[in-house]
């Protein structure tokens, strides 16, 4: 899995699904960077969101020999109506509404849940060819969710079980199923 690179937008936005493109250059390294490593023959499968899917034209063109496949359930987390608002406008109230039930609220009144997250992330994992290698082109969100996915946790309850750490931008992580 490789995470986009830096997206165009300000520190402290709000921008689950908020379509938007990422830096051109940070795009290109990472592409650079990427297109040595792979195994050949790797199936490609991007997010359909702005800054996904120009790293993966980034990478087609250091390896024209990939084919790419577009899977609009490997996007971010939508946040309803907190998508572009700053982290620090959303209301506390909310937030707190958010972790309180962090399984089934629906951020922004109507994002996605955890839940829903999680299933939708989850049927693509369960998609995964077993006998080829695939690159998921996404985003930290659903990073985080493939390491509990592929940990055996579907679901989650509380705020604290959602991992903290994700690959940077423009980063990448392998996982061996």
């Amino acid at each position: 899995m490789v995470r986009h690179a830096q997206p165009l937008v300000d520190a402290g936005i709000c921008y689950g699904q908020l379509d938007m493109g990422a830096d051109a250059n940070a795009t290109l390294s990472c592409a650079q960077a990427l297109a040595k490593v792979l195994p050949p023959s790797i199936i490609v499968v991007t997010s359909p969101l702005q800054r996904c899917e120009q790293l993966a034209r980034a990478l087609l063109g250091e390896k024209p020999d990939l084919t790419i496949k577009v899977d609009t359930r490997l996007q971010e987390m939508n946040f309803g109506t907190w998508e572009g608002q700053a982290w620090a406008d959303i209301a506390r109230a909310e937030l707190a509404a958010w972790t309180t039930d962090f399984a089934d609220y629906q951020p922004g009144g109507n994002g996605e849940s955890v839940a829903q997250f999680m299933a939708r992330v989850a049927s693509a994992f369960d998609e995964l060819p077993s006998a080829a290698d695939t690159l998921w082109i996404t985003h930290a969100g659903v990073m985080r969710a493939v390491e509990l996915i592929a940990a055996g946790q579907r679901q989650l309850q509380r705020a604290d079980q959602w991992p903290i750490v994700a690959p940077a931008y423009g980063q990448w992580c392998k996982l061996v199923l």
